[in-house]
């Protein structure tokens, strides 16, 4: 059981002090200088999408032991749990299709203990891509392995190492909907997806051909989940809004709505 939970009051940030936003990080072999040595790695993009929205990012690497993960939990403000590698079927009771990459035991074992520390803490949480199925595994849920195969196309994926764009669209009492307004056109790289719903989330926004693009935890005082890679992009109000709430302010947008609600 976290501290939070055990009603142990976490450290605040200081007055105008910005937040703390840990960020789950790849460990892969990695080339720089004359070395290649496996590497803890984070793609630019998340920690410079959470430093423009006011936090400060810090590196969650896949620990070897889940020792402290509480404390861990204890000292961040919020956390971003970033894409990457396939989960491991066995994870959601699934056998392995063909077009699943390889497990990574490490990886998947810390980012699990990671989500249910930080669920259970009541943690200001955004998950993109990986993190959204990482997110929905804890939960009990169960994903699709290879998109295309489900929905015919590629079109989420459209081409290996690079990023695509679609629209989707989001329920506008939702979260995202008062983040991002009712439709949104996102980047897009990834062929797997959410199938059956983990326990307490609620789908809210859809790619044209149903499959489920965000979800939401309800109760959870700020958690959020994206299929697509909202740190590719342009648009930085998801990352506001999770720095606002994880810096003790209510999101700019979610306050405009709140009030435009209460004069109608």
């Amino acid at each position: 059981m976290s501290e939070a939970a055990r009603g142990v009051p976490r450290p605040a940030a200081g007055e105008g002090a910005p937040p703390l936003i840990g960020i789950t990080a790849y460990q892969e072999p990695a080339r720089w200088g004359l070395w290649v040595r496996e590497a803890a790695l984070l793609p630019v993009p998340y920690a410079r999408s959470v430093e423009r929205a006011g936090g400060v990012p810090v590196l969650l690497p896949p620990a070897a032991t889940l020792r402290g993960l509480d404390t861990l939990v204890s000292r961040l403000d919020g956390v971003v749990l970033a894409g990457g590698a396939d989960l491991d079927p066995e994870l959601y009771g699934a056998f392995r299709h063909y077009e699943t990459g390889p497990p990574q035991p490490q990886r998947d074992r810390f980012e699990l203990a990671l989500a249910r520390a930080v669920v259970a803490a009541d943690l200001p949480f955004l998950a993109i891509s990986r993190g959204m199925q990482v997110l929905n595994v804890v939960r009990g849920g169960a994903l699709v392995q290879h998109l295309p195969e489900a929905v015919g196309h590629r079109g989420h994926a459209p081409e290996a190492g690079l990023f695509g764009s679609h629209r989707v669209r989001i329920s506008e009492s939702s979260l995202a909907g008062r983040i991002l307004g009712g439709s949104a056109d996102v980047p897009t790289c990834h062929h797997q997806a959410v199938s059956r719903l983990g326990k307490g989330l609620t789908a809210v926004a859809w790619a044209e051909d149903q499959v489920v693009e965000a979800v939401e935890l309800q109760g959870h005082r700020f958690g959020l989940a994206v299929q697509w890679h909202p740190e590719e992009g342009d648009d930085r109000r998801l990352f506001e809004a999770l720095v606002a709430e994880a810096a003790g302010r209510r999101p700019a947008a979610v306050a405009r709505a709140a009030v435009g609600a209460a004069g109608r």
